[in-house]
């Protein structure tokens, strides 16, 4: 069985993970994907554990089923080479910021006169048409300007940033599904189109699903904020030997919970009678929880509250994931031979598809690994090639 997306190109020319890791997971899905790079390779190939120089972990985890092209934009040669591939492909991804964009001769009013039924997705950090749309932005950068690292004030008194690149890899979803409906779109209207998606503006829309709240209304029916998360009391609470994250949600989770600890007596506190009074007093009913929590170890609480059918989850390190029973089970993790690094180990595609199955069907290229076959794909002559090799416009992997 092939892929969703089997029969799709897509030119990807984006950098570090926004781009790169939404270009992996429309890979999976069956797309081919053509990584551009520029002659120094993308900014992660030197990034976190190695084996070999350009062939970093935080490269690997954002690259697999795709080929590597080298490109120079900053030459007229070059350019011109982009357009030609782009003219072999259904979509062209990048994170130029608007003004490089059209420096580079990348604009998408180029593209579009030659190739109508084109997708061309630009995804960089401020709306274009903001004051703000030059400003460069990384996953901090978002972080501070979306609220989330303000947030983190709650437990340690000051902003912090949460410590995975969240801002990058939300967006690197609201890019999926962005190109997804553009490809609904032209198979009904045989139109492509240019899509825009910002980081800011898409964390802010994250954010807001339960913090606009009082604000959501005109005039605000009180603050903004979801009270239930926004309280130090929420946290994973220590047990006799570990630490364990209870969540009772329903009336039927708390009356279980009341009744496995023996305290059924707060079930009539009428602070905590029901939902709209617990998340009112939501720091009191979670320092109680956390009380009660300490009473027993993580295995006797597991094993009782499980049984109650109470939702509870010990805290994991990331270094028990490898080992975990649910990830094992399912055969989440993947072994593979890669030609040049050797034994790799990479987390499956997690959604499942029962007639159009993802797939890992290429492993991570070389920096320019591919670049006389995908030149030579756009039209190129291999003496063309050539050429372009030996003006630096191209190279092939070393």
């Amino acid at each position: 069985m092939t892929g969703a997306l089997d029969g799709i190109r897509i030119i990807d020319m984006s950098t570090v993970i926004l781009g790169p890791w939404a270009a992996q997971q429309l890979g999976d899905m069956g797309a081919e994907v053509i990584k551009v790079e520029t002659p120094a390779g993308d900014l992660t190939r030197k990034a976190g554990a190695a084996r070999n120089e350009g062939m970093a972990s935080f490269f690997m985890g954002a690259n697999r089923n795709k080929r590597s092209v080298v490109i120079d934009l900053t030459q007229p040669e070059g350019q011109e080479a982009l357009f030609k591939l782009v003219g072999t492909a259904d979509i062209l991804l990048h994170n130029f910021r608007p003004n490089v964009a059209k420096k580079l001769n990348m604009g998408y009013e180029r593209f579009s006169e030659a190739y109508p039924e084109l997708i061309y997705c630009a995804a960089f950090g401020f709306r274009s048409d903001g004051p703000m749309a030059e400003k460069p932005a990384y996953d901090d950068i978002i972080q501070a300007a979306c609220g989330i690292a303000d947030t983190q004030k709650l437990m340690s008194g000051e902003p912090r940033f949460v410590p995975t690149i969240i801002a990058d890899k939300t967006t690197s979803h609201y890019v999926v599904s962005a190109i997804l409906a553009a490809l609904f779109y032209r198979g009904q209207s045989g139109k492509g189109q240019a899509i825009e998606v910002p980081m800011f503006e898409s964390l802010v829309d994250f954010m807001m699903v339960e913090h606009l709240s009082g604000e959501g209304f005109v005039p605000a029916a009180g603050p903004m904020g979801y009270t239930r998360l926004l309280n130090k009391e929420r946290r994973p609470y220590a047990t006799k030997d570990g630490f364990l994250a209870v969540l009772p949600y329903t009336d039927a989770n708390w009356d279980a919970m009341f009744k496995v600890s023996g305290r059924e007596d707060l079930k009539e506190d009428l602070r905590f009678a029901d939902h709209a009074s617990r998340i009112k007093h939501s720091g009191e009913i979670y320092k109680i929880l956390a009380e009660i929590v300490a009473t027993k170890t993580t295995a006797e609480w597991q094993e009782a509250l499980d049984k109650a059918a109470v939702p509870v989850q010990a805290v994991n390190s990331m270094e028990d994931l490898i080992e975990d029973e649910q990830l094992v089970a399912t055969g989440f993790w993947k072994t593979v031979e890669h030609p040049t690094e050797g034994a790799l180990r990479y987390p499956e595609p997690p959604v499942r598809f029962s007639e159009s199955p993802s797939s890992v069907r290429r492993l991570q290229p070389r920096l320019g690994e591919h670049s006389a076959e995908i030149l030579a794909e756009a039209g190129y002559s291999k003496e063309e090639i050539d050429m372009l090799f030996d003006k630096g416009v191209s190279k092939p992997a070393n």
